[in-house]
């Protein structure tokens, strides 16, 4: 995997340059500015860009920002936010300008270089994992009935365990139930809200994204 890295601070830079490289990944470019973004994508094309939220020259969401800039060119880019906050401005519209591939995850909740790195392959080949804080700060802002409104109280608790990229079995282990349970209820989350089996687009980030949007 090619990634192109921003990250505004130095030392936090150089040792995701080296985490990422120890386990494989190819870091084409390491930018400590939100301006340089597109044009380090642009030259690259790399297969993820993982991108710090709040960067120079602004300091609030420059990264963020970038991360739209840079899927309008190319639109399935898959972009991870790596950020201290959770910035709810313009992460819809983030979430909506792809089928897929976005990641956020805040930086003091990332312990472990492995679930890291996992994370970073699950959303370049198409996933959506974002932590639970972010998922909470969406949910925070969303009004009016929707498709959602189908779902039970154990189907939402599915649906957001797979918004934060869980694999089933780690969904049946944190809700008490078998595999074989949580695929059933996955199922019925699909035909709930009405989305078909297609070849183009993931049905299970489908389901996350409805449920972000909802």
């Amino acid at each position: 995997m090619r990634v192109v890295l921003a990250e505004d601070q130095f030392l936090l830079r150089d040792g995701l340059t080296r985490l990422l490289t120890s386990h494989d990944i190819d870091v084409v470019a390491a930018v400590s500015r939100g301006d340089e973004i597109v044009p380090a994508i642009e030259a690259h094309r790399p297969d993820l860009a993982l991108l710090d939220v709040r960067m120079p020259p602004g300091h609030t969401d420059d990264g963020l920002r970038a991360a739209l800039d840079a899927r309008r060119i190319l639109p399935d880019l898959p972009v991870v936010l790596l950020s201290q906050y959770v910035e709810q401005l313009y992460v819809d519209e983030l979430l909506a300008s792809g089928s897929g591939g976005v990641g956020y995850l805040l930086k003091d909740r990332v312990l472990d270089d492995a679930q890291f790195v996992t994370a970073l392959r699950a959303v370049e080949r198409g996933g959506t994992i974002l932590d639970a804080e972010v998922i909470q700060a969406l949910l925070a802002t969303r009004r009016g009935p929707g498709p959602i409104d189908r779902l039970t109280a154990r189907e939402l608790e599915v649906l957001a365990l797979m918004a934060e990229g869980h694999a089933n079995t780690v969904i049946g282990e944190r809700l008490v139930i078998t595999e074989k349970a949580v695929a059933k209820h996955i199922n019925s989350i699909l035909a709930k809200l009405d989305l078909p089996p297609s070849s183009t687009t993931s049905r299970r980030v489908a389901a996350v994204l409805t449920y972000l949007r909802a």
